[in-house]
């Protein structure tokens, strides 16, 4: 279990916000064909139902892009990951394939408007987590991005540095195909509601296309 705590920085920049973590045991595979049936079939009503303006007005995203704001960094150049999601596909651009694991966490961040992180448990350094912002010139390697200038932004911390950001994880705790243990951190920059929601949907995709087993979560 991990233990993890949202800094006074962050409080004062933005006091409503609360994150769920989950940890599970899981078995990751190259690609899911029903799971990638869910990721069409949400794809198809997304198209139909949004546009780049409106995905503007979704609470989740709204709360996390005014939360970048607090804490001194534009959401326009440095789009937290639910919203550049979904701006993908409203570009009519499909989503990369990566892993199961990988496609899962997109896909709940997709129908939530959370920006999630999901991390290889076994590469976290230390059992201590932490929420803070991001210092000047601060080293942080964002997956498929090369270095990320992560000042101003909100970033979760292990032992040995910041694991990850709304805007992307780092490559040093990234999910692979050998990943054995998932933390998923769900960040609710708009409160509460609908995270437990989030959680139990993280889980039960969790259990159906990555065998998941001693499933847990909680809020911090």
């Amino acid at each position: 279990m991990f233990n993890i705590t949202v800094s006074e920085e962050i409080k004062a920049c933005w006091p409503q916000y609360r994150g769920t973590a989950v940890l599970a045991t899981v078995k990751n595979t190259l690609y899911s064909e029903p799971l990638w049936e869910e990721i069409a079939h949400f794809t198809e009503h997304l198209r139909a139902t949004e546009t780049t303006e409106s995905i503007k007005h979704q609470a989740a995203i709204v709360a996390t892009r005014e939360a970048y704001r607090a804490c001194g960094k534009d959401p326009s150049r440095y789009r937290p990951s639910a919203e550049a999601l979904r701006r993908r596909l409203l570009r009519g651009l499909e989503l990369y394939q990566i892993d199961t694991l990988v496609d899962l966490i997109n896909l709940v961040s997709l129908r939530t408007g959370y920006s999630i992180g999901g991390f290889d448990a076994d590469k976290i350094v230390g059992t201590n987590l932490c929420l803070g912002i991001g210092k000047q010139d601060e080293a942080f390697e964002g997956i498929g991005r090369g270095v990320l200038n992560i000042e101003h932004m909100p970033v979760i911390r292990d032992a040995a540095g910041g694991i990850g950001t709304p805007t992307s994880d780092h490559e040093r705790t990234k999910m692979g195909i050998d990943t054995c243990h998932i933390l998923a951190i769900i960040n609710g920059y708009s409160g509460s509601e609908g995270l437990q929601d989030a959680a139990d949907m993280t889980i039960n995709l969790l259990q159906r296309y990555a065998s998941a087993e001693k499933c847990s979560s909680w809020m911090f």
